[in-house]
């Protein structure tokens, strides 16, 4: 297996990288990533001098940089990662979004298709939970559900999961999906809810949270999902999509909570407790009040369930940040 991942040096692709690249069927493992300023290399500081793997810097909006690449790599398999992923950035510029999440998608999908001629490939295009739209307080999304995106991200994500689906009906490309509900852990751009918590207790700053702070999210250790893409990409069925989900439901309003409380014990300081920072703001426009996955397909066909339970998960993802603030300074200065 000669296994491209797209995004690899972002949250998620890093994290999976470092899950798969020992694994005896992939001979070669090529990262193709912009760097973007949610991309890193810092982050694979661990196999950068592996022997399978190689990082290639294109961005999927360049297709004859693509159709390069595919000449310079006898590529098998691919896991499509790269996407702008944060909502507050799709809503104050959606450009990048269509450009990257839909333009991007297409010129890996075409260049696949005028490449791929025979042999045993696979491309698995990684999507979101956010396509579903917002669910009441009850009941989970399918793979069967309708999709009702609400933001300017979830729509470009719906776009290309349809351009997706298309190509595996149209041109027989031998594609398979994952829609995955919220991950965590180390590594992740501190844009997303817990780093955001995390750092702003840290610099004794208040910590906003949307609306009245009730909006409920599945949370998915970033490890769990790495194994999950890896069963897809190898042992699911070509043509299907398969939801991924952690089976912990917590409003954002608990999930902050936890995290004040673990800072104030791993790295307690004097004054009120860090509870005192959450602070209630005017809520996202066109925000989802709830996602929740039924995973039932991956489990039952794949034989995957999360294995990392949140408690300890975000403890360990809490001591991951204290540890690692020049890290954090790191990235952060590269997205001024």
């Amino acid at each position: 297996m000669h296994l491209l991942v797209t995004g690899g040096a972002g949250f998620i692709g890093s994290n999976l990288i470092g899950h798969i690249i020992d694994r005896p069927q992939i001979e070669t493992l090529i990262n193709v990533d912009c760097l973007t300023y949610a991309g890193h290399l810092e982050n694979l500081t661990a196999v950068e001098k592996h022997p399978k793997y190689v990082f290639e810097k294109v961005d999927l909006r360049d297709k004859p940089a693509l159709i390069a690449t595919f000449k310079r790599h006898p590529i098998t398999h691919i896991i499509h990662l790269a996407a702008e992923s944060q909502v507050d950035r799709s809503i104050s510029g959606p450009d990048a979004f269509i450009q990257t999440n839909i333009v991007g998608t297409f010129n890996l999908l075409e260049t696949c298709r005028g490449t791929w001629k025979e042999g045993e490939n696979r491309f698995l295009h990684v999507s979101t939970d956010e396509v579903f739209g917002s669910l009441g307080t009850s009941g989970a999304f399918k793979e069967t559900t309708p999709y009702a995106p609400n933001s300017p991200y979830a729509a470009s994500k719906a776009a290309s999961d349809m351009l997706v689906r298309a190509y595996h009906r149209t041109y027989a490309l031998p594609t398979l999906m994952t829609n995955c509900s919220n991950n965590y852990g180390p590594y992740q751009f501190p844009e997303k809810l817990i780093p955001v918590v995390i750092q702003c207790v840290l610099a004794k700053k208040p910590v906003p949270l949307f609306g009245d702070g009730l909006h409920v999210r599945d949370w998915l250790h970033v490890r769990d999902h790495a194994e999950a893409l890896w069963r897809v990409l190898t042992r699911g069925r070509i043509g299907e999509t398969y939801n991924i989900g952690g089976k912990t439901e917590l409003p954002n309003l608990r999930v902050a909570e936890v995290i004040c409380d673990i800072i104030d014990e791993l790295a307690p300081t004097k004054g009120a407790p860090s509870r005192s920072l959450i602070r209630l703001v005017a809520d996202r426009p066109g925000h989802d009040r709830r996602y929740a996955n039924d995973t039932t397909k991956i489990e039952r066909e794949l034989d995957w369930t999360p294995s990392q339970a949140f408690e300890s998960g975000l403890r360990e993802t809490v001591r991951w940040y204290l540890e690692n603030q020049a890290w954090v300074r790191a990235v952060q200065r590269q997205d001024r």
